[in-house]
């Protein structure tokens, strides 16, 4: 077993640590972009453009501030051309600035960026080792508006509206009134909408586009139904740009056999693109695919049920699940977390992964909505088995509750830079999230590794994650008085075994089996030197 920490430490999708932004609210790296297609309207509060895009999430890149939080992993909001005008839902006038209302698939929305800096943001990213992960539609397309037509009537349904009750009112209906449901389940093959056509004409790749359509049907012998004409518009980002992964929107608004086509063309176009591009392959981690079936918990182990049936996602084309129910655990101790999120990931789930979160882009209930409780927030989330998913100001505290919003808006507040820069409180936040996440980055065993208690009071526990040539082991104590401490280690490192606390950066050496730490924090992590 190779325990030189000298080697390179291996990247596990399973226990990483991904950073979740809403593109348009993260950081406006280039103000130039704030204003495109005629978009000049009042919206209601927050249900604009803000001016943030993909050049903002460089600039962060750049200055290391994912580094410093530990962050492997960014998941941006979907950066497709949205519609152009916007829809008033009884709240004020909403655009598309959350990037869920897909005008054209096939290129960027000129408000987040263009394919260049698409491209140098994922270059930038993955010489830090950082992955990118997109957000993929194929459930719907965006409202309709006197700007925006509405697909053809082979594309979408716009009648019944889901009432959850069943399979398939669950996915033949739309999701709320004027989001148009593309027709996923249809084996009736159609033609391009002639908006799009006429758009691409005038944007000057009308041929392009075509020919590359039609290489791809003529490849995978699929017929032109809605579905495969969305499927290779979205795998084309990982063909062109080497993209990590994708985090799939709506999906059990879909049946579960569209995502197994979409993880076939995802796996394929990467492959494709590290054929092409041999020197940039960051290591042979396949393409990871995280589904976001609301209401789905650990508890429901492999399936989601309907009430009429029940679903496996990850026999249907998904690594991850995002795990509605973390919020409601994370109310219990920290034993009860982690022990359930061990035994569940190392046996029922074993070779998949769940994706935990505090707090969203559109949850409206979130765990510390007052963020009264961030250090715990921080510690439990990053310190829980699985995939944690760090939304964007969770680690500064950024307000949850804004005044005169309405609806998910309130969540969704710009990035507050300022306090990150000027509030000590903040900062305090701020560290603590970075320390427990470089941890969490620099030891694949805190996330994906199995969990054992050492001690209940003082509460200290390891973990051990083991590939074939990889071994990775640490100690965690939490809750445990200031100044001297005394952990019982002899379960991981042997007498004489040189130690560092990632947190307060004190080293020790194990004697007796225990290992000393004087240290002015209640909170150890626990690393071979």
């Amino acid at each position: 077993m190779n325990n030189d920490t000298t080697s390179k430490t291996p990247f596990a999708w399973q226990g990483a640590n991904i950073y979740f932004l809403l593109t348009d609210r993260f950081y406006n790296g280039n103000p130039s972009n704030d204003l495109n297609f005629n978009r000049t309207k009042t919206p209601g509060k927050l249900r604009g453009f803000e001016g943030g895009d993909i050049i903002g999430i460089l600039k962060k890149i750049d200055d290391g501030y994912f580094d410093r939080l530990g962050i492997n992993v960014i998941w941006l909001t979907p950066i497709v051309e949205q519609i152009h005008d916007g829809v008033d839902e009884g709240t004020g006038l909403s655009y598309g600035y959350h990037g869920y209302w897909a005008r054209d698939w096939t290129t960027l929305d000129p408000n987040f960026g263009t394919k260049e800096d698409l491209a140098n943001l994922v270059k930038k990213a993955h010489a830090k080792g950082i992955r990118i992960m997109l957000d993929g539609v194929i459930n719907h397309t965006g409202p309709v508006t006197p700007e925006d037509p509405i697909w053809p009537q082979d594309w979408v349904r716009t009648g019944v509206v889901c009432d959850y009750k069943s399979f398939e009112n669950t996915t033949m209906c739309t999701l709320v009134d004027n989001l148009p449901d593309v027709r996923t389940e249809s084996n009736q093959e159609v033609a391009i909408p002639f908006f799009l056509i006429e758009k691409w004409h005038k944007e000057g790749r009308y041929e392009k586009e075509i020919a590359s359509i039609n290489e791809f049907f003529k490849r995978t012998n699929y017929p032109r139904t809605p579905k495969y004409y969305i499927i290779k518009w979205l795998t084309d980002y990982i063909v062109e740009f080497g993209i990590d992964g994708y985090r799939a929107d709506t999906v059990k608004h879909t049946e579960e056999n569209v995502w197994l086509d979409f993880k076939k063309e995802c796996d394929y176009a990467f492959e494709t693109w590290k054929k092409n591009h041999p020197t940039e392959i960051l290591d042979q981690n396949p393409f990871y695919t995280i589904a976001e079936v609301y209401g789905y918990g650990i508890n429901a182990g492999l399936e989601y049920d309907f009430g009429d049936r029940k679903v496996n996602y990850f026999q249907n084309g998904f690594n991850c699940m995002i795990n509605f129910e973390f919020k409601l655990d994370v109310q219990n101790d920290y034993e009860f977390i982690f022990s359930k999120y061990s035994t569940k990931l190392q046996n029922e789930l074993k070779g998949y992964s769940v994706l935990n979160y505090i707090s969203s882009h559109d949850d409206p209930d979130p765990f510390d909505a007052h963020r009264n409780r961030t250090f715990e927030s921080g510690t439990k989330l990053l310190l829980s088995p699985g995939i944690s998913q760090v939304y964007y100001g969770d680690e500064s505290g950024r307000s949850l509750v804004i005044e005169d919003t309405e609806g998910d808006a309130t969540l969704r507040s710009l990035m507050n830079w300022d306090d990150i820069q000027s509030n000590e409180e903040t900062q305090k936040i701020l560290l603590h999230w970075q320390k427990l996440g470089q941890f969490r980055r620099n030891h694949p065993a805190v996330g994906a590794g199995i969990h054992r208690m050492i001690t209940q009071k003082p509460y200290i526990f390891s973990r051990s994650y083991t590939t074939e040539n990889y071994t990775d082991q640490v100690i965690i104590g939490l809750d445990l008085n200031l100044g001297l401490k005394e952990l019982p280690v002899a379960s991981i490192f042997q007498d004489g075994t040189k130690l560092k606390d990632a947190f307060s950066g004190e080293e020790t050496e194990v004697q007796d089996g225990k290992a000393f730490v004087h240290s002015e924090f209640g909170l150890v992590l626990l690393e071979k030197i």
